[in-house]
């Protein structure tokens, strides 16, 4: 979806109205007192949230939605702005939002490449300038401070200082990047449509669901035909196929590295994959996972994992899940971006809106 310049800036004006208005608003039903769905904000009822990126430094999240992005303060929830393509960014429907160590924000978008900003300026980067591609979905910082480009054609390497880009393509398991992540060794791990692979600075290595990456398909649902979100030819972003789920172990599309090195994957209809550097363990809905289609992955200061589905978010400490719905109070099922605020707070983007679940 995209608005042109002047619909675009009415709809997040009063996207922007909405998210003010409705701090505070609880609507979970919480079955037990810890955790719940203890706020709500409405961004329109046909926008979908598709990244939240927390900047500490600043107290700011990031909303990058299908109509441009809204910078909001952690502590007084209000927009502080509202960016859409009159103001720079190439395309209002962003999927991802980067921050790298020089405090450029990157707004990843779906066909209009990756535009830059920070102190009111503005740069947008197309392939012509080196970047792999004009769809973009995901960015991570390495260990030098530079930043990793996840793309529909492959993987970008962006050096913050000089400017020059490094692409990776047949290196990669599948050249569809959706997840990154960066471990405490400076090794990078790559989400794609095929598998997942890893990158050390010197080796690429890469795994499927023949080495493990994905539980059985235990609700018998039909293989996907379009392999995860789409194909050059088809970006309807869809989880359905006539009307049912379908089911891809090998697409991977949420990438998370735990402080112990630990890879968390989440796959197209194989739940959520555990990768120790040398055992695969799988997670589906019959351990907890309220759904087997997983969006996102965060982890929350107390360690504690949560998992964005095609079903609501799931909560898993290790040892126990817990789940929200709609019924707890979620404004949509499908949970595409989750983002852990240092003071507890868990902000989860759906269609239609954010919720935030704390304490």
């Amino acid at each position: 979806m995209t608005l042109n310049p002047q619909h675009a800036r009415r709809a997040l004006t009063a996207a922007a109205l909405a998210l003010t208005c409705m701090t505070g608003a609880a609507t979970a039903q919480t079955p037990s007192p810890d955790y719940r769905v203890r706020e709500t904000f409405n961004v329109g009822d046909s926008v979908y949230v598709r990244a939240l990126t927390i900047e500490p430094g600043t107290n700011t999240i990031w909303v990058g939605t299908s109509t441009g992005v809204h910078e909001i303060d952690l502590n007084t929830r209000k927009p502080r702005n509202t960016f859409t393509r009159a103001d720079g960014l190439a395309n209002e429907y962003v999927f991802a939002v980067g921050i790298d160590t020089q405090g450029y924000k990157w707004f990843g978008t779906n066909a209009g490449g990756a535009s830059r900003y920070k102190d009111g300026k503005w740069k947008t980067y197309f392939p012509m300038h080196g970047l792999a591609d004009y769809w973009i979905y995901s960015y991570a910082n390495d260990k030098d401070g530079n930043l990793w480009i996840g793309t529909w054609a492959g993987v970008n390497h962006f050096n913050v200082k000089t400017g020059e880009f490094k692409k990776y393509v047949k290196e990669l398991i599948n050249e569809w990047v959706y997840g990154l992540d960066v471990d405490a060794k400076g090794r990078v791990w790559f989400a794609t449509e095929g598998g997942v692979s890893m990158f050390d600075g010197k080796e690429w290595k890469s795994w499927t669901h023949k080495d493990g990456l994905g539980a059985p398909n235990v609700d018998q649902l039909p293989a996907s035909s379009n392999t995860g979100l789409g194909t050059r030819s088809r970006h309807d972003l869809t989880t359905m196929e006539h009307g049912q789920p379908t089911y891809n172990p090998n697409y991977s599309f949420a990438m998370h590295i735990d402080p112990q090195g630990t890879a968390w994957v989440g796959t197209w209809g194989g739940g959520v994959a555990r990768f120790d550097g040398k055992t695969w363990k799988n997670y589906n809905s019959k351990d907890g996972l309220v759904g087997n289609i997983v969006y996102s992955i965060a982890q929350d200061k107390q360690g504690v994992l949560w998992f964005g589905t095609d079903k609501g978010v799931s909560r898993f400490d290790g040892k126990t899940w817990r789940s929200y719905t709609t019924k707890e109070g979620l404004l949509d099922s499908h949970v595409y971006t989750i983002a852990a605020a240092a003071n507890g707070d868990v902000w989860v983007g759906t269609r239609r809106g954010v919720a935030v679940i704390g304490k």
